[in-house]
Formats: C-alpha cells, sequence, structure tokens
C-alpha cells in the first residue's frame, strides 16, 4: 500500500499542539479512510455541537494519546480538547468535552459496536493481506499467538455491566477477561487481529476455536482441514458405539432375571413372614412357649434367612439398574460426540473445497488453552501446535519416564527439557511430540510439558524448541503495551458498548501506530529521494 501525506493537509500541521504524533497520525487516518467509516457508525443520540459519531472519533484519539482516563481529555496536563491542530488534523472543527465523549458512549448499542468493528476490519483489511502475502512469501508459514488476560475492576464493584470473579493477576478478582490472537509480522513485528471482551469467569480452554476463527476472518487464509484424520476418529467412534450398544442390550438384558430373582424373594417372604404370624396366634391362644428349635423359631429362622436374600436380590436389581443407566449414559454421549465429530467433517470437507490456496499455519498457545480437546481440534483445523500440557496429569506421567540416569539438555539460561515422541495424553488420539521442563527455583525443581504437532523436528533440537515456543512473549509484550501504554486496563466508560468499544479502539490502535510509523518513514524517505 503507497500512501503519501495529502498536500492539502499541511495547513492543520501549523500552529503549536503538545500531541505533536497526533498530527500525522490524522493525516494518515483520512489517508486510509478511518474517520470516513467511523463517522458511519449508528449512534442514538442527537447532535448539538458535535455529531456523536465525531466524539466516538475522539475517543479513538484519546486512545492513541495514552490518556489513562476519559476525563483526562478535558482534565490532563495537556488537555486533547484544547488541541485545535490536532482536531483539525482529525477532520474536526474542534473537539468536545470528555463528559459529551461520556455520555456518547454511554448511548452507543451493540449495533454501534458491531458497525465500529466493521470499519475497523474493512479498513485494516488491506494492510493485513499485504502482510499475509510478505509472510507467506518469505517464511512460508503464518505464525499466530492466542492469550487470554484478565482486566480486573474493583471487588466491590456494582456497577460495571457483565463483570464476574475469575482469576487474574494471579489471584481471584472481579472483572473481565479479553481474549485476544496476533500474527507474527516481519514488517511490523506483530499485529492484533482480534480482541473479545468476555466475563471474568471465562476460561482459556473454552476459547480456542473462537481464536482460530477469529484469525482465519481476520486474514482471510486458512490451512488444509486434516479431514483424513477426522475420519480415522469417527470410524473409531462408531466401533465404541457399537460396543457400547452391546454392552447396554447385555445390561437390559440382566434386569429382567434380577426382577423376577427379586419378585421370587418378595414371595417366599411373604409366605414365611403369614406362616410366623399364623404359629404367633397359636402359640398365645395355647399359652405355648418359644423355645430355640419350636417350630415358631424354625419359621422365624426361614424368614430371617429369606430377608436377607430379598435384600441380596434388591441389591442386584440396583446394581444392574446402575449398569444399565451407566451404559445408556456412555451411548448417549458417544452419540452426541459422533454425531458433532460427523458435522465437523461435514464442515471441513466443505471449508477445503472453498479453500483453494491452502496455507501452512502455526498456533501457539499458553497452557490454558492446551487441553487434549483444544490440540485435537487444532491438529484436525490443520494447525501446527506448540503449547502447553494443561492438565497435570500428563506432567506427572512423564515425570515417572525419568530417572537419576536421564539426560537433561539445557535449553536456556534456568531451564533444562528431555523429549519424546509419538506420545499421547487424555482427550487428544493423535501422537505428539512432548518435552518435559523443569526449571530451578531455589532448592527446588518446577516441572511443566511442551507439546508439539506439526513436521519441525522439535525433539532432535530442544533448544530451538524451547525458544520457538517462548516466542510467545511477542503477544505477552502486546499485552503489556496495551495495558501499559495504550491503558487497555483502565476502564474508562461502565456501558457495556462502551467497553467493548475500547477493547476494540485499543487493538486497533496498537496495529495503527505501527502502519502510520512505516508510512512516514516511507513518505519520510521519498521525500528525500526527492
Amino acid at each position: 500500500m503507497d500512501l503519501q501525506p495529502d498536500d492539502t493537509a499541511d495547513a492543520t500541521t501549523a500552529g503549536l499542539t503538545s500531541h505533536a504524533m497526533l498530527v500525522p497520525w490524522g493525516l494518515f487516518a483520512q489517508q486510509i479512510g478511518l474517520i470516513e467509516r467511523l463517522r458511519e457508525a449508528p449512534v442514538a443520540q442527537r447532535t448539538r455541537d458535535h455529531t456523536p459519531q465525531d466524539k466516538v472519533i475522539e475517543f479513538f484519539v484519546a486512545t492513541l494519546s495514552g490518556c489513562p482516563y476519559l476525563q483526562d481529555i478535558s482534565q490532563g496536563a495537556h488537555p486533547l480538547d484544547q488541541d485545535q491542530v490536532v482536531a483539525q488534523a482529525w477532520g474536526q472543527e474542534r473537539w468536545a468535552d470528555y463528559s459529551g465523549v461520556s455520555r456518547t458512549l454511554a448511548a452507543c448499542s451493540s449495533d454501534t459496536v458491531a458497525a465500529l468493528e466493521a470499519a475497523l476490519i474493512d479498513v485494516s483489511r488491506p494492510f493485513l493481506e499485504q502482510e499475509v502475502l510478505l509472510v507467506l512469501r518469505q517464511q512460508g508459514v503464518l505464525l499466530y499467538d492466542g492469550d487470554l488476560t484478565g482486566r480486573p475492576v474493583s471487588n466491590s464493584s456494582r456497577s460495571y455491566p457483565e463483570a464476574a470473579f475469575g482469576w487474574m493477576d494471579d489471584e481471584v478478582r472481579l472483572g473481565y477477561q479479553a481474549v485476544l490472537v496476533s500474527m507474527d509480522s516481519p514488517t511490523y513485528g506483530r499485529l492484533w487481529l482480534s480482541v473479545q471482551q468476555h466475563p471474568g469467569d471465562t476460561v482459556a480452554c473454552t476459547q480456542a476455536l473462537a481464536l482460530v476463527q477469529a484469525a482465519e476472518a481476520r486474514t482471510g487464509v486458512r490451512p488444509r482441514r486434516r479431514t483424513e484424520l477426522l475420519a480415522q476418529r469417527i470410524a473409531a467412534q462408531e466401533s465404541l458405539l457399537q460396543t457400547a450398544t452391546t454392552q447396554q442390550a447385555d445390561a437390559e438384558a440382566q434386569i429382567s432375571p434380577a426382577q423376577q430373582k427379586l419378585l421370587s424373594a418378595e414371595a417366599e417372604c411373604q409366605a414365611w413372614r403369614e406362616q410366623v404370624m399364623a404359629l404367633e396366634v397359636v402359640y398365645v391362644s395355647e399359652g405355648r412357649e418359644e423355645r430355640p428349635h419350636s417350630t415358631l423359631a424354625q419359621a422365624r429362622h426361614k424368614l430371617a434367612i429369606c430377608e436377607r436374600r430379598r435384600s441380596r436380590r434388591e441389591q442386584a436389581l440396583a446394581q444392574a439398574r446402575r449398569r444399565l443407566e451407566r451404559a445408556q449414559q456412555r451411548s448417549v454421549l458417544l452419540q452426541h460426540d459422533l454425531q458433532a465429530l460427523r458435522q465437523r467433517l461435514v464442515q471441513f470437507e466443505e471449508d477445503n473445497r472453498r479453500n483453494g490456496s491452502p496455507i501452512r499455519a502455526i498456533f501457539r498457545l499458553d497452557a490454558g488453552f492446551g487441553s487434549g480437546a483444544n490440540v485435537t481440534l487444532l491438529i484436525e483445523m490443520g494447525y501446527d501446535v506448540y503449547t502447553k500440557a494443561h492438565n497435570a496429569q500428563t506432567t506427572r506421567a512423564l515425570r515417572r519416564r525419568v530417572s537419576a540416569s536421564t539426560v537433561w539438555t539445557r535449553v536456556g539460561k534456568n531451564a533444562e527439557m528431555v523429549t519424546w515422541e509419538g506420545l499421547t495424553m487424555p482427550n487428544c488420539p493423535y501422537p505428539l511430540d512432548m518435552g518435559l521442563e523443569r526449571f530451578r527455583t531455589g532448592d527446588d525443581w518446577r516441572y511443566a510439558v511442551l507439546l508439539h504437532y506439526g513436521t519441525d523436528p522439535v525433539t532432535h533440537a530442544p533448544v530451538q524448541w524451547f525458544s520457538s515456543y517462548n516466542g510467545r512473549q511477542t503477544i505477552e509484550a502486546g499485552i503489556k503495551e496495551s495495558k501499559g501504554v495504550l491503558h487497555l486496563h483502565h476502564f474508562k466508560v461502565r456501558s457495556a458498548a462502551g467497553l467493548a468499544i475500547q477493547a476494540l479502539f485499543t487493538a486497533f490502535a496498537a496495529n495503527f501506530i505501527r502502519w502510520a510509523a512505516e508510512w512516514l518513514q516511507r513518505s519520510s524517505l521519498k521525500n528525500r529521494s526527492l
């Protein structure tokens, strides 16, 4: 994309400003059509001195300027709403007071959020498409990183909509979880593809599919689905279902005999119960004393034997019913899973049919996403996977494989690894590369398990494997940037739509700054050559 500053914009740069970079960024925003697109978003609010759309634009500019709080627009050390030069660069006659921006954000709706998200996606598309082509041409593989980061509020707050308690900053806090996915970029280092806000009790393992779908929607490319693996899993599931159906039929067949045995025992008990009652009447009427070996005592003994037999028959019937219930539940669960897998296969076959240019792509995820079900899904969707095991059971199993004679490879300043090929984990039928890593903390070791699926020979190069996975620090650095520079962690509003808009603007702003910097650099070099 070859963009040049508009010569007619020179007048906007005349004057003084305390927000120098916002001026060229405004010119860049006009060049790429951002301002025009943001003005199309519907906001149910009347226009007085400023249109509601222009106040939404002002909110985006405040995000770019690094305002921690909304009131900084008017009450900060260098109030943005007093900066006429910046206003003109962004196509405004003047800025509104922060209170007006606040009221506009409160008036925004889900339709506003959807329109703004669509606008940002459209503006981003040419940059992302260009970078995707560059990555595939230079490296042959797209590299995605996904993560989930907490956005806590005060635990005593009651004014944040849909906030919930969850794990944030190594403790239980009230707030939200932001689910993010980024793309590794040779030009810009990192580009955010999507950010979605969820209640604070959202956990990472439920968001893997959403991350993949967001990445594919933003880049417009995807790998070939591994339908052959999915078809094999369906065949295995059908075999399990057939076995479960047979077990269910066997369990059903055991119910009727158990019921008949119980009925027989109950009838026998009733007969002996009646005989005991009759003998008791005779003994009382004749004044006879019941002796240990008398007819009445023998009848009582027979009744006790029958009662115990009836109790055993009741237990046997209950056990048979529990066995049947378990078999039925297993059959229903397998049928449900099989139906979902068949639907997935149909969808994946359609994906492949419509995918004329499949690409190779890698997803790196932290341990929160590394469940067996998620790893399986990513593999079947065609991705190479770098993650950590979510389940501590996997770590314990690998620790049992090592001994005092095991040779560990140093992979970092304070880290060692030992690796295996072709191992499986719970809820994942596919063989994985696994690396048990340990870190020295004082006199103790901490353990974790790296997981990999793909063509890279990671088990033969554990140092590179460790380094490749920990390249995820690029998304962690991006999260720190969003929180520390663009102040994602400071909630500037308290409406549901306003919070969603802040999250969208923060992620887009990080990309926008990189695009603008590269544009300005190219423009400077071109002007120098002239």
